[in-house]
């Protein structure tokens, strides 16, 4: 062991020496001086000398998550960075478990989340590698795997290689645009003990740049054309991912009198320019729409659910209408995957962060607005279309909410109402559901990612876990919506839920198939004339009938259902949200129809 008392504690450039014995001890200190809260994992010997370190290195933390498998530990971190917009870590077993983890961190990817992955191999010298699984679990080099969809990966070769490596990776991460980083360390350098001191910099030396501010002669031509619009429209994509920028996002809708269409958390739902659930009538008529933080645009002008044929997208806007968009998303793009999305026309593109930019184009607007004097008229024409137009919103709203009521499977309709009515006035977190009011950013669980995700499977649970683990200790609990096919990929996520004890409200939607595939499936039969009463094969999840109520059990989450009446569905929602708000998981399975 190093000789500390020789050296200074804290030098004056902030840096300090390591406490650390061997290499894993150093890579665990550097983890806390960055602040990591949890490391989610699934033990692997190629890490040992990691996990031996968070359980034996003197000075606590990060607090380990036990995971089943390297999905849910990614997972876990997802969702952390969802709803913190900071990093977790989690750790992954060489070769194998980090193919095991792909599938999270290419959501973390397609999400712009600062999920930081570290994992193990080797030994990379040959003569130490033990015959058989040390050769097997040995790449060259490991970061080849994930390289295409991370915003960067690095192996040191030394341990005094370490701080710099994982100061970078925190770095990078969340630098903005963010994302995941790999980092891989090798099984020697590891568990090779430190010989020559080593210092630590100082990691508040070492942040991510500030945020960049906007071009001023982009951001003029931007305010002149929704102070001049008719009919003005702001999209707003992952705004909430930075709080700050919420405030000056509500000024300039109320300043502009437009209305607004969301893709996770801008206004308050009962907020009169609230349009998100009218994203098509609020863009019809739009002569110039202002989008921000916008992963797939042209996606959020497209009509695509319910869409199955590919050669049809209706579009929401008028060739004619003039797009702003200010974001970031350009800066970072890959070419071994089309997340991406569509190329979308913008008159006037924006490389800005949005929390910089909206206060400037506030008082940009104010000022061209100030010089129109017809502006004063339009605005008040403005809202009372909109107030219209909301009124009509509203009328088909409360006619779907009662569609199919009594239904046999219980309609969705139905489970998210009844499920409003539970929660509702109540501390929850988790994102809404349709119908449900949502006054703040910490309900809206997705707000902190650039994009929804990966749209792949497998996910939820843990991502779910990873946010309540963001509001541990607040008096918060956790509900979430997920299908049964969701749960059959990560079951073994419910042993993590419970061993955390988190306060999480799941709800299966359990119709007992895939019921999007039966969709194209059905689709493609019609299209071809081919029996549609095929539909189900090789789709239908009924034959066994998962118990999931009795699943959850299992693991000592409290379990109520199958519900299958929906007379009793409010009954036994109640009963679980008083089970969820005394502290314990609880899992309530509902058979639901494919709506």
């Amino acid at each position: 062991m190093q000789n500390l008392e020789t050296k200074p504690v804290v030098a004056d450039d902030g840096s300090r020496m390591s406490q650390a014995e061997y290499g894993s001890d150093l890579i665990v200190e550097m983890l806390r001086n960055l602040g990591i809260p949890y490391v989610a994992l699934n033990p692997g010997a190629s890490f040992r000398g990691i996990h031996d370190s968070l359980v034996n290195f003197a000075g606590g933390g990060p607090e380990m998550v036990v995971c089943c498998h390297e999905e849910i530990a990614v997972a876990v971190a997802n969702g952390y960075a969802r709803a913190t917009g900071m990093p977790a870590v989690a750790a992954v077993h060489d070769v194998v478990g980090l193919q095991h983890a792909t599938m999270a961190i290419y959501d973390a990817w397609c999400a712009k989340l600062p999920t930081i992955i570290i994992g193990g191999t080797g030994p990379m010298a040959a003569e130490n590698r033990r015959p058989g699984t040390d050769w097997l679990h040995t790449a060259l080099v490991q970061g080849n795997q994930v390289r295409d969809y991370v915003k960067w990966d690095d192996q040191p070769s030394s341990i005094a290689a370490i701080p710099e490596s994982l100061m970078r990776a925190y770095k990078i991460a969340m630098t903005e645009p963010c994302g995941p980083v790999y980092v891989c360390f090798d099984t020697d350098t590891q568990e090779d003990p430190i010989t020559t001191p080593i210092r630590l910099p100082d990691p508040k030396r070492f942040q991510p740049p500030a945020p960049m501010a906007p071009d001023p002669a982009a951001l003029e031509q931007a305010a002149e054309l929704l102070a001049q619009a008719q009919c003005p429209v702001i999209m707003a994509g992952a705004v909430g991912r930075h709080p700050e920028a919420l405030a000056p996002l509500q000024e300039l809708a109320e300043l502009l009198q437009a209305p607004v269409v969301a893709n996770g958390y801008a206004l308050p739902t009962a907020h009169p320019l609230n349009a998100s659930s009218q994203r098509q009538d609020a863009l019809r008529d739009a002569d110039v729409v202002l989008a921000l933080d916008f992963v797939d645009l042209a996606g959020a002008f497209s009509q695509t659910s319910g869409i199955k044929d590919r050669s049809e997208f209706p579009q929401y806007i008028k060739p004619a209408t003039r797009v702003i968009h200010i974001s970031l998303w350009d800066l970072v793009q890959g070419s071994w995957a089309s997340d991406y999305q569509r190329l979308a026309p913008i008159d006037v593109p924006i490389a800005a962060d949005t929390r910089l930019a909206l206060p400037l184009l506030v008082e940009a607007c104010r000022r061209n607005l100030s010089r129109d004097s017809g502006s004063s008229r339009r605005l008040s024409e403005r809202r009372e279309a909109i107030d219209v137009m909301q009124a009509r919103g509203q009328e088909r709203r409360q006619a779907n909410s009662r569609r199919d009521w009594d239904a046999r499977p219980i309609s969705m309709s139905r489970l998210n109402a009844e499920l409003w009515e539970a929660v509702k006035g109540k501390p929850w977190t988790g994102g809404g559901r349709p119908g449900w009011e949502v006054t703040g950013p910490e309900q809206v669980a997705a707000s902190a990612g650039g994009g929804g995700g990966s749209g792949g499977l497998g996910l939820a649970m843990g991502s779910a876990i990873g946010v309540a683990l963001a509001h541990k200790d607040s008096g918060r609990f956790h509900v979430h919506v997920m299908g049964d096919g969701q749960l059959l990929y990560t079951p073994s996520s419910l042993w993590t839920l419970a061993n955390l004890g988190l306060p999480i409200l799941t709800i299966v939607n359990n119709n007992r198939l895939y019921g999007n595939d039966e969709g194209h499936q059905e689709h493609l039969a019609r299209l071809r004339g081919r029996p549609v009463e095929n539909k189900g094969i090789g789709i239908s999840l009924d034959n066994p009938n998962t118990d999931f109520a009795t699943l959850a059990r299992s693991f000592n989450v409290e379990g109520f259902g199958p519900v299958e009446d929906p007379e009793d569905l409010k009954g036994v929602l109640d009963q679980a949200v008083k089970a969820v708000m005394e502290g314990r998981p609880v899992l309530v399975d509902v058979i639901t129809a494919n709506d």
